[in-house]
């Protein structure tokens, strides 16, 4: 019977060495490091998305109105622009204006007075000129230029051929552009001369 026993004894205990026991700590642990990698909150990730996307909109709609604010600023400006350009020089014209009527107003005016008048109205008008950067074209003995001068005949002329001979009107440059071409006669070789030249 002691026998018996004793076999029982030590098979409980080799079974109880092979069996592991369960630590308390085990279970602490896993939550301990459950808490250190949480899983991601889809709601929070969606939250912080629509967030994000409400800022993204919210710029770019103010930049927009930026934009078509600064638009609108530059199409009023150019308006302005081409509606006032003329001013300045619309103001030196009044001075012209305040001669004419200053000789017409003139009592018992004769030719010499109306002269002066009309001498001081040129004066002025050339002086709202220059202040506007408007000079004449006077080609007179000069080259003919045909993006300044317009021909309008030839005559036959002692002059190089292609000088200008005649100006029956003179022409006007505002800065570099031509207002109005000069109306002009253009030199050309005499009959003589031209036949005596094919003659040699």
């Amino acid at each position: 019977m002691s026998t018996n026993s004793d076999q029982k004894t030590q098979v409980s205990a080799e079974i109880e060495s092979s069996v592991p026991i369960p630590s308390e700590a085990g279970p602490v642990a896993a939550k301990q490091a459950s808490a250190a990698d949480p899983a991601p909150d889809l709601g929070d990730l969606l939250r912080k998305a629509e967030d994000e996307a409400a800022g993204l909109k919210d710029a770019w709609l103010r930049a927009r109105a930026e934009t078509e604010n600064v638009r609108r600023q530059a199409q009023n400006d150019v308006a302005k622009a081409y509606k006032y350009a003329i001013e300045r020089f619309a103001q030196e014209l009044l001075t012209v204006k305040d001669a004419l009527e200053l000789t017409l107003a003139t009592p018992a005016s004769t030719n010499d007075t109306l002269k002066d008048g009309v001498e001081l109205t040129l004066k002025n008008l050339k002086a709202a000129f220059d202040k506007s950067q408007i000079s004449e074209i006077d080609p007179l003995n000069e080259k003919y230029d045909p993006h300044r001068h317009q021909a309008m005949t030839m005559l036959e002329s002692d002059q190089p051929a292609g000088t200008v001979v005649q100006v029956f009107q003179k022409g006007y440059l505002l800065n570099d552009r031509v207002l109005r071409p000069a109306l002009v006669a253009v030199a050309k070789a005499r009959e003589g001369a031209a036949s005596g030249q094919a003659g040699a």
